[in-house]
């Protein structure tokens, strides 16, 4: 393993002690100060269809926002992953939390039933992206787990007009970390105490 390999997780293991060290009252509280912030968001108001991710290990909670488009009536998708293929994921239409099994990684996605982006036979292009991580650089670049799958997810030529932006805790947010050159960083980065764009 490299330096910057080293680094990354070095980072990885810090932050997500870090995460999982918070109370539940600490994870609601906070969840809740981003859901207002992406509320009040043109981009969340106006969107027909939105990509979120069903939360674990103390991530930020978007099962509200989920169940808000589910009300709606807007297109709420989640990706799940390929079992055959490591480091891909497909976008899928869920209608209610009874379309979701657990999956890869013990994550909660839509069951095989729900459509994907191949059985629709042109793909689920969202119009907004909230975006997990372990954390974020101070442009915007994303440190995940090391599978690749939000990075390939985002490189998808019909993905070039979504608004991509990551939720995250503020202590989250770090100066810099090792970059890849295949990393792309998301347009805004949203905590429960600011929402910065970079865009």
């Amino acid at each position: 393993m490299n330096e910057a390999s080293q680094e990354k997780d070095r980072i990885r293991k810090m932050m997500v002690e870090r995460r999982m060290a918070l109370s539940p009252d600490e994870v609601k509280q906070a969840s809740l100060a981003v859901a207002e912030r992406v509320r009040a968001l043109p981009e969340w108001k106006n969107a027909y269809s939105v990509l979120l991710y069903w939360p674990i290990k103390n991530e930020i909670d978007t099962r509200p926002l989920l169940a808000e488009l589910w009300e709606r009536g807007a297109m709420a998708l989640l990706p799940r992953c390929r079992p055959d293929q490591p480091g891909f994921m497909d976008i899928c239409a869920c209608t209610s939390e009874d379309d979701l099994i657990e999956g890869s990684f013990n994550i909660m996605e839509p069951a095989p039933c729900c459509l994907t982006s191949e059985d629709s036979g042109e793909p689920f292009v969202p119009d907004l992206v909230l975006v997990p991580a372990v954390a974020f650089d101070a442009r915007g670049y994303r440190l995940g787990f090391g599978g690749g799958y939000y990075d390939r997810l985002m490189a998808r030529p019909e993905m070039d007009d979504t608004v991509t932006l990551g939720l995250c805790y503020e202590f989250q947010r770090i100066e810099s970390f090792p970059m890849n050159a295949w990393d792309a960083p998301v347009q805004g980065v949203c905590t429960e105490r600011e929402l910065k764009w970079f865009r």
